[in-house]
């Protein structure tokens, strides 16, 4: 039986479920840093939402998109831009930052959740 592919999107399902704003954007500003548009990602330890769930932030829709199993060692400078950082570097400061004892490797499982503001 073969392993399976960590990278797959999780399927979309047919309960939508919305969810509180904090739940996946922890502080006021990342919050608003969605509301600008310059957050469109975020990656917690553990999945916090699932594809098609919607949030609200002052009266602004949001929909998750995508919700998706990596590890650390797979994101890039396009996925620390997507969560507000300069680049990957910037990207492990913020989270050295944020998290008492953080230390990055490379092999830790993470939850990507993209998420796009609702037309």
């Amino acid at each position: 039986m073969s392993e399976p592919n960590r990278f797959a999107l999780r399927a979309k399902r047919s309960d939508v479920t919305e969810i509180s704003p904090d739940t996946l954007l922890p502080s006021e500003r990342m919050r608003q840093q969605a509301l600008d548009g310059e957050v469109t990602q975020i990656t917690r330890g553990q999945g916090y939402a699932e594809t098609g769930d919607t949030f609200e932030i002052d009266g602004t829709a949001f929909e998750v998109v995508a919700v998706e199993d990596r590890t650390l060692g797979d994101l890039t400078d396009a996925d620390a831009r997507a969560e507000g950082a300069r680049d990957l570097e910037h990207y492990r400061e913020i989270l050295a930052h944020a998290h008492d004892h953080f230390e990055w490797d490379d092999s830790s499982e993470v939850v990507c959740h993209r998420f796009e503001r609702v037309a």
